[in-house]
């Protein structure tokens, strides 16, 4: 079957030790892996996972056009085994302009994380950049910590209400930490895709399949949140869930391929 990684932290060589570990410490997990994109294409590749969807966050407005641009650039060299998302923050004073940018770059989408960025995702500029993509980019979105009252089912669902028509995507099966108030406010709305990266560890597998048809699984994508986690473990745990062979399908590949019009 056709596997399709669709969250994937990355950054260039030189910082790429210091931004996986500050991460890794942020959530309190052990260190892992370097956050290189020469990293992920060896764990990756040895996994059995055949494209990626790449990633990584501004925390300072002059940050958005470098990252967007390496971003862009391992697309480019990838040799068509990446798909890339740019990202916006919040001082931006051309959220155009950033926009106009990423699409110029050849990206997919937007990836925000409130917690580390932090904003709210119902916050002013979280309803600035959402109207100028409108129609336009799809948003990848942190979603849930119970740490933290950033990204929480209550603000995600106004922006779902406000923008029916904008695909979203919500990390962690939409909100880590907080499953048992995020997927039933959640799930109801139909533009709202979620990933499953980061759950495994804290779900078991009943969960994580009531879950997963709780959305349906042609709302569900595959994602490991690498470098948090090791690809191939990742992977063995959601093939292990007792899914049908269609549902599977639609999470590991289908799903990615036609929400990012990935040619694979």
């Amino acid at each position: 079957m056709k596997i399709i990684d669709t969250h994937c932290h990355v950054y260039p060589d030189r910082i790429a030790d210091k931004a996986a570990v500050a991460t890794q410490d942020f959530y309190g997990l052990p260190k892992g892996f370097t956050g290189s994109v020469g990293k992920l294409l060896e764990k990756g590749r040895a996994a059995g996972i055949g494209h990626f969807v790449i990633n990584s966050i501004a925390t300072t407005a002059h940050q958005v056009h470098a990252i967007n641009s390496f971003i862009a650039a391992s697309v480019r060299d990838g040799g068509g085994i990446f798909t890339g998302l740019g990202t916006l923050q919040q001082d931006l004073t051309d959220v155009d302009g950033a926009i106009d940018e990423i699409l110029s770059l050849g990206l997919k989408g937007i990836k925000l994380h409130p917690d580390i960025q932090r904003f709210r995702l119902d916050d002013e500029c979280v309803f600035a950049f959402f109207e100028a993509a409108r129609g336009r980019l799809p948003f990848l979105l942190h979603c849930g910590d119970r740490r933290y009252d950033n990204s929480n089912p209550d603000r995600t669902e106004k922006l779902l209400k406000a923008f029916p028509d904008t695909p979203v995507i919500g990390a962690h099966l939409g909100g880590w930490s907080v499953w048992e108030d995020a997927v039933p406010a959640l799930h109801r709305y139909e533009n709202f895709i979620v990933d499953c990266s980061s759950c495994s560890h804290w779900l078991d597998d009943e969960r994580m399949v009531r879950y997963i048809r709780t959305y349906g699984a042609d709302r569900v994508m595959f994602g490991t949140d690498f470098p948090l986690w090791d690809p191939a473990e990742e992977l063995r745990k959601i093939e292990r869930l007792p899914l049908t062979d269609d549902e599977r399908e639609k999470i590991f590949y289908r799903n990615a391929k036609e929400l990012y019009r990935i040619d694979m």
